[in-house]
């Protein structure tokens, strides 16, 4: 890669250039990451030790903390690292890679939340049939699905961005290698890129938010035909926790990626960014754990020293 470009490490930006607001907002990521990682990691060993959480909605929900707990560690200790720090400087290597893997794990979560849709879908439309239908074969080829197509969301992004020729400024306007700030310092022709860039997050959005939508629409009519009152509280209760992520997930993506660029504010983006890298992996496993009653019973038993197993 080194014989395309004449820039061997690239500088962020970052939040503020005020050294007054440096310590508070480390202190506060800082805190923000510790309870990400606490809150995934604790979901993935509460639903591994609970027997009643040995479920396929629970298979898919281990994942999803696996996932957010990953994608948030791509970005958040480097730019708590650069808060504090006098150069906020990263290797020509260290972006690429850190672009990868964060490529990677937001596709696999776009593609994760479609899974648990249809996961609730078979759930509420067709109870009796669904430890069948969602065998463990089953949840596992919805589980490495995700991962595949983020892999080549990973490797199609990458290499497209590091491929550019960089002979202008080395300074991203940004806490991290995201892809539309790395591509605007090339000194090359990078319509290539915004295109692709542009294609394939339509071609994503549409494909994950057309098997949300069309399982809601379903799930919608079989909590329709349900006589008991508490029946669909229930589902209602389980759906409204997924559609919620779903919401924060989606909306922000949408903000950043498929919006025409001329109307995009790097501030703006920022901001938003800071919120789906770093707020809502926070937010995912707080929601699951407070909107849930079996995750508050499992918690509960827990607290109490009842046995799982």
């Amino acid at each position: 890669m080194k014989n395309h470009t004449t820039v061997y490490e690239f500088i962020f930006a970052g939040f503020t250039d005020s050294s007054n607001l440096q310590i508070p907002l480390f202190t506060f990521f800082l805190v923000v990451y510790t309870l990400t990682l606490t809150g995934n990691l604790g979901m993935i060993l509460l639903i591994r030790i609970s027997s009643q959480l040995h479920t396929p909605m629970y298979f898919f929900l281990t994942n999803l903390s696996f996932v957010d707990a990953c994608y948030s560690t791509v970005v958040t200790p480097k730019m708590l690292k650069d808060l504090v720090g006098r150069r906020k400087v990263i290797s020509w290597t260290a972006c690429a890679v850190q672009m990868w893997f964060f490529c990677l794990f937001l596709a696999t979560e776009s593609f994760l939340l479609a899974a648990m849709a249809y996961d609730r879908y078979v759930a509420i439309s067709n109870p009796l049939l669904y430890p069948v239908i969602m065998s463990h074969r089953v949840c596992v080829q919805l589980i490495i699905a995700p991962y595949l197509l983020g892999v080549l969301n990973a490797m199609t992004h990458t290499t497209l961005s590091f491929q550019l020729t960089f002979c202008n400024s080395n300074v991203i306007n940004h806490f991290f290698c995201d892809i539309p700030a790395v591509i605007e310092l090339s000194c090359s022709n990078t319509q290539l890129n915004k295109r692709i860039l542009f294609g394939l997050s339509c071609t994503f959005g549409i494909v994950t938010t057309s098997i949300i939508i069309i399982s809601y629409i379903y799930i919608v009519i079989a909590i329709l035909r349900i006589s008991s009152t508490a029946g669909r509280r229930k589902a209602f209760s389980t759906c409204s926790t997924h559609l919620t992520v779903v919401s924060l997930f989606y909306g922000t993506l949408f903000f950043i990626y498929v919006r025409p660029s001329s109307s995009s504010s790097i501030d703006e983006d920022k901001m938003v960014s800071m919120f789906y890298t770093v707020i809502i992996p926070l937010l995912n496993p707080l929601i699951y754990s407070l909107r849930n009653k079996e995750v508050k019973d499992a918690v509960r038993r827990l607290i109490r020293g009842k046995n799982f197993i």
